[in-house]
């Protein structure tokens, strides 16, 4: 019986191998395709192609006119989505996003509701300055982020799979805008961070998108072959060093477990979702660099963009003008020793 468990272990590891290394050409061409359209920001596109492709949500933070938008949709257009775009406004309705029921008569007089779907039904959804419309609409989206269905009348609606919401903020205007609340934010897998281009980067901009023709990026896969990816990603081996790793600096993270800076300068830390997210980003980012297993420096390369929206500092913190990135890169500078 244990020989036949063995032979059955090593044809199934034999199988991950083989899956992994097709995913690792793709993932290679997925890459390559973005890069003709996105110049630069290399590190936005890895860790928002991480998000997807563990199968979570991102929130893009950044000011203006730094391809954001068009990075969702060369995603949508080089991993096979389906996508749709919401610009959200003070004034937009949940029904705006999730759809309504309207009343139809047919040609006898009888009249019944229909449900016509409004743009969460898609795979790839970009809401657009998302902390412009208020708590109730920003709420329309909690359902469907974390259950992946929205419930109209009383009915359930389940939401395309595979589905992602791609959300973004700008961090220079706060007049006439709501903060997302906590409990949003932790659905996010991440916050991307995106920065100004490198000057190479921004030559390269204004050179080729400023012509007659602009290159216009293809299709590598399509939604099937990325649930098998994300099903392939979540099969991947974590070692215990690694697992320790994340849950070590997880909980440092925390008021109360022990370190005295946490305990001073953090009034809230990241839950269990945090760990979670770090578990999937960690092997997803293995493949991505060509790798079949994760490893320790993977998670404090991620400990940024997955554990900073999930923080909040002390008042006499950010008195003294610390951030929460200061916080997490002091973590992160104690965990490699």
């Amino acid at each position: 019986m244990s020989v036949m468990r063995g032979a059955t272990e090593l044809a199934d590891e034999k199988a991950i191998v083989a899956a992994a290394e097709a995913a690792l050409g793709e993932i290679a061409l997925v890459r390559a395709e973005i890069g003709k359209v996105i110049f630069g920001q290399e590190s936005v596109v890895e860790q928002t192609l991480l998000a997807v492709l563990s199968g979570g949500h991102a929130l893009l933070v950044g000011v203006p006119g730094l391809a954001k938008t068009k990075l969702v949709a060369t995603l949508g257009t080089v991993l096979g989505l389906d996508n749709s775009r919401i610009q959200f406004t003070p004034d937009l309705m949940p029904s705006d996003i999730l759809g309504s029921e309207v009343m139809d008569q047919d040609a006898a007089g009888h009249r019944s509701f229909r449900f016509v779907p409004g743009p969460i039904f898609t795979q790839l959804l970009m809401a657009d300055e998302i902390n412009r419309a208020s708590p109730r609409t920003q709420s329309a989206l909690l359902q469907a982020m974390q259950e992946y269905h929205i419930t109209i009348a009383g009915d359930r609606k389940d939401l395309p799979q595979p589905f992602h919401v791609l959300a973004t903020q700008n961090p220079l205007e706060q007049e006439g805008t709501y903060p997302l609340p906590e409990a949003q934010l932790d659905r996010f897998l991440m916050q991307v961070d995106v920065g100004y281009p490198e000057l190479a980067a921004e030559r390269q901009i204004l050179l080729e998108t400023t012509g007659l023709a602009e290159t216009e990026a293809r299709p590598v896969i399509d939604a099937g072959r990325l649930q098998q990816v994300q099903g392939l990603i979540r099969q991947m081996p974590v070692g215990e060093k690694v697992v320790d790793a994340i849950l070590a600096l997880v909980r440092s993270a925390r008021p109360g477990n022990g370190n005295a800076d946490t305990d001073k300068n953090v009034a809230w830390g990241p839950g269990p979702r945090a760990g979670q997210a770090l578990m999937l980003c960690a092997r997803a980012r293995a493949l991505y660099d060509g790798r079949l297993a994760p490893s320790i420096d993977d998670v404090l390369a991620l400990a940024e963009p997955v554990l900073q929206h999930r923080m909040a500092l002390t008042f006499a913190a950010r008195a003294e003008g610390m951030s929460v990135r200061d916080v997490i890169a002091d973590l992160v500078k104690r965990a490699k020793g």
